[in-house]
């Protein structure tokens, strides 16, 4: 039903997952001060990863025309480019801010990009892996308008604009999209559409950890005795992330 990974680890090897690093916002000199702390992580994980999962809006904002990309992001795009040069598998979807990626990471960098959900086998656990975005009840205009989004004719249309119009207009937009994030906060189970997105699934199929993104709220959360939810919360203000080691999942905070 969902795209299968198999990914044995080693004894003393982990798995990584980080969400919503949002390069781009608010501007220039933050991207560069969040790139910088973003690249202490990765290299302090280097040595012990076996798999680095970036679960959705990475970017606050991306768009591929044929030929033209958003300039900048170089020391980030040239490390996961050093990580997979390596043998680091690195696995990148796509999320609500950064769903116009095309093939540009796949074929300059070597990531395994995914637009949609992902179960994770390892060591005979099950972990369910999607940014979050769409997903559960409610949120009915962000769906409509996701629609409108993935739209081939939509983006051909967009396409049309010069990347300075095209990518100031979206930019624009993605910061108004975005407001109200900082005042977020877990209110309770009965309130989260990923947890009640959860619980759906665990009805037809068991998972032993869900992984989401897209709140910008580190949770941990106990589904029932054998299940549990984790949204892995951002690096705009908590620089947070989640680790597996094959026993266990844990959701961290990078301090470096």
């Amino acid at each position: 039903m969902y795209p299968t990974l198999d990914i044995p680890l080693s004894d003393g090897r982990k798995i990584y997952f980080a969400s919503d690093i949002h390069f781009g916002e608010p501007n220039y000199k933050a991207t560069r001060e969040r790139e910088r702390k973003f690249l202490r992580w990765l290299d302090s994980i280097e040595n012990d990863a076996q798999a680095l999962f970036l679960v959705g809006d990475t970017f606050d904002f991306w768009f591929e025309y044929k030929t033209v990309i958003p300039k900048g992001y170089v020391r980030f795009l040239g490390k996961l480019a050093q990580l997979v040069d390596n043998g680091l598998p690195v696995y990148v979807f796509t999320g609500n801010h950064d769903l116009w990626i095309n093939d540009y990471l796949e074929k300059e960098i070597g990531v395994t990009l995914f637009r949609s959900k992902v179960v994770v086998q390892s060591n005979n656990q099950k972990i369910f892996v999607a940014h979050g975005d769409g997903l559960g009840p409610g949120d009915t205009k962000f769906k409509l308008l996701k629609k409108v989004f993935t739209n081939p004719f939509c983006q051909w249309l967009f396409r049309w604009l010069h990347p300075d119009i095209g990518i100031k207009i979206a930019t624009l937009w993605s910061r108004r999209s975005r407001i109200g994030h900082d005042l977020e906060k877990f209110e309770g189970s009965d309130k989260e559409w990923l947890v009640a997105y959860a619980y759906r699934k665990l009805e037809t199929a068991h998972y032993d950890y869900f992984i989401f993104g897209h709140r910008h709220i580190p949770i941990e959360f106990n589904l029932n005795d054998q299940s549990k939810y984790f949204n892995l919360g951002d690096w705009i203000t908590s620089d947070s992330y989640a680790e597996f080691d094959g026993k266990q999942m844990a959701l961290k905070y990078f301090k470096q």
